[in-house]
């Protein structure tokens, strides 16, 4: 495999304070960098200090947003060790979404390193305190300077890192969702399965009607009948009605979750009845005013959100006295474990940041 070239920053900041830590909002001294050429293939892999980037104003992707990212994090456990939950099938997604947009594909090994590297030169970021982690986002962009729809003959491949604390600022309290029947975020033929740019931009103007009535965020029905459960703006979408557990299938309109994988994996391996089919937005309502219901997200940045009311056309139905579930807590508490080596990792989904890939 291609060596990695690394230029330390000669201005290292000092990382903040584990329990200031935020989502999002602060960044590491160091990012990874690799160019596409036609003809040439990704090249130059290197880790370099964190720094703007210059780009002509014809660059194709802030034009026609051929772009992809994906998200994963590591763990400092309470035994010193770092560790990077689930690498594998994020960079194999990062893949899988540059191929909805006609983005060559990385070598996976490639991508893993890149991030396994970049987080051992900024190892001293990852934060100790319990339910903070260091985020990582690995990015797509085309470079390209040209106007005219077609795919950019050339692309940059770039890692950045954060420290984190809660993702939303409920924290593992339960959070209100709106279910939108007016808007929809995607459909099945388009690029729903993708981790793209467009996609979160297609969800902003709901997610603000949203938030302006008090919701956190919006559950997103089909597109095409706005009947059935989709998924929420920044993850799966899982509910659990009587002894059943079920989560939209992956029918192309919205994103394969890691984390919603490893949740269907614990409660498969729990002897659970778990379903992937379509769920109507009635058969929930149904169910929570039976008082039959347990709904939670999934996602890598909140790990497992307990979701306590759920709104539709105008009305409001709480879900589980508002509180979060047992089954809920215990999937939580399950994947925190295992992504801070407290609990078991039967699966192997945990990689020891001092595990070179592939060696």
């Amino acid at each position: 495999m291609t060596e990695i070239a690394i230029t330390r920053t000669a201005t290292p900041k000092q990382p903040p304070a584990d329990e200031t830590l935020t989502f999002g909002t602060v960044f590491t001294d160091h990012m990874f960098m690799m160019e596409y050429h036609e003809g040439k293939g990704w090249h130059d892999p290197r880790i370099v200090p964190y720094a703007p980037f210059t780009m002509d104003p014809a660059t194709c992707v802030l034009h026609y947003g051929q772009a992809i990212f994906d998200g994963c994090k590591a763990f400092r456990g309470k035994d010193g060790q770092i560790r990077l939950f689930r690498l594998k099938d994020h960079a194999a997604r990062l893949n899988r979404s540059g191929h909805y947009l006609c983005i060559p594909e990385i070598d996976q090994t490639m991508v893993e390193e890149s991030i396994r590297a970049l987080v051992e030169v900024d190892q001293h970021w990852v934060p100790k305190l319990a339910g903070t982690s260091l985020y990582i986002r690995p990015t797509v962009i085309a470079t390209e300077a040209f106007l005219g729809v077609h795919p950019s003959h050339s692309y940059l491949y770039y890692v950045i890192l954060g420290p984190v604390g809660a993702y939303y600022k409920e924290g593992m309290n339960p959070v209100r969702i709106l279910a939108s029947d007016t808007h929809v975020r995607a459909v099945k033929g388009g690029l729903g399965a993708a981790k793209t740019a467009g996609n979160y931009a297609a969800s902003l103007f709901g997610a603000e009607e949203a938030h302006k009535a008090g919701y956190t965020q919006v559950l997103w029905l089909d597109g095409v009948e706005h009947k059935y459960l989709d998924e929420v703006g920044t993850m799966n979408i899982m509910v659990k009605i009587g002894d059943e557990v079920i989560t939209p299938p992956l029918n192309g309109a919205i994103l394969a979750g890691v984390t919603r994988d490893s949740v269907l994996t614990l409660l498969r391996s729990w002897g659970l009845r778990t379903s992937e089919r379509q769920v109507s937005i009635d058969e929930v309502l149904a169910a929570a005013k039976a008082g039959n219901l347990e709904m939670w997200g999934t996602g890598t940045a909140a790990v497992i959100s307990p979701v306590g009311e759920l709104g539709y056309k105008g009305e409001r139905y709480v879900i589980g006295d508002g509180k979060t579930g047992a089954l809920t807590q215990k999937l939580y508490d399950t994947i925190v474990g295992i992504q801070y080596g407290t609990e078991p990792d039967p699966h192997g989904w945990t990689r020891l940041l001092g595990n070179r890939i592939g060696g």
